[in-house]
């Protein structure tokens, strides 16, 4: 009679105990299901791209590319002549202000290969020197002419050569559906897009890059940002 008695309490006891541990263990796993699935949702990067100019700065046309750039927010690297930079330099403070990255090009474009290296160093170091005087920053990148460079020639500073994979061949067509097309077959995340921001169909065919490119999801970066490590 104890026997029932007691089994007729306990049993009920053992009852909603295991119906709280049930609650609580489907609770808990929903809880932790619900936080990894939170966790392991991993922000998607959008693909970059840099948009390069080279030879500048011209006065008749860089002021536009520039005014085009700054109203979409797009920074650019300009790589310049040490011999065109003297005739504008208010154009390098403006591409300063604007957040652009400035590298050199040489200060006559010269081919780097078929020359001394004295006179290799004297046309980047001409170039830099100047650079600096005007903007107070001293360029760390080097875009040489013709993608001509000496792996052993030795510099008195630390410069980064910085090359392209979309040669949009602008300045020999001049024709913005031929340079957009090309961009449009080969770039890619990671691209360095070399144009030349002399010719008017340069500038048109580069807002309507970043114009396209924007709209399919890419970031421009100056070119630094896709060399650094």
């Amino acid at each position: 009679m104890k026997i029932h008695r007691f089994l007729f309490w306990i049993i009920p006891v053992f009852l909603c105990i295991f119906l709280l541990f049930c609650h609580f263990y489907t609770t808990t796993e929903n809880s932790l299901n619900q936080t990894a699935g939170r966790t392991s949702v991993t922000k998607v990067e959008a693909p970059r791209v840099a948009l390069t100019f080279d030879d500048g700065p011209n006065a008749r046309y860089t002021p536009l590319l520039l005014e085009g750039l700054r109203k979409r927010n797009i920074h650019a690297t300009f790589f310049l002549l040490g011999e065109n930079i003297l005739k504008n330099k208010e154009l390098l403070l403006r591409m300063q202000k604007d957040g652009h990255l400035i590298g050199c090009h040489t200060w006559s474009h010269v081919q780097l290969d078929k020359i001394s290296p004295s006179s290799a160093n004297r046309e980047i170091l001409k170039t830099n020197s100047l650079i600096y005087h005007i903007t107070g920053t001293y360029p760390t990148c080097l875009r040489p002419p013709y993608g001509a460079w000496k792996k052993d020639l030795e510099l008195p500073v630390t410069m980064l050569p910085v090359f392209w994979d979309v040669d949009t061949l602008d300045w020999q067509s001049q024709n913005p559906e031929n340079i957009l097309d090309i961009v449009r077959k080969n770039v890619q995340d990671g691209s360095i897009i070399l144009m030349h921001d002399s010719y008017d169909s340069s500038v048109r065919a580069a807002l309507a890059i970043t114009d396209e490119l924007t709209e399919k999801g890419y970031d421009f970066v100056t070119a630094d940002q896709l060399l650094d490590p």
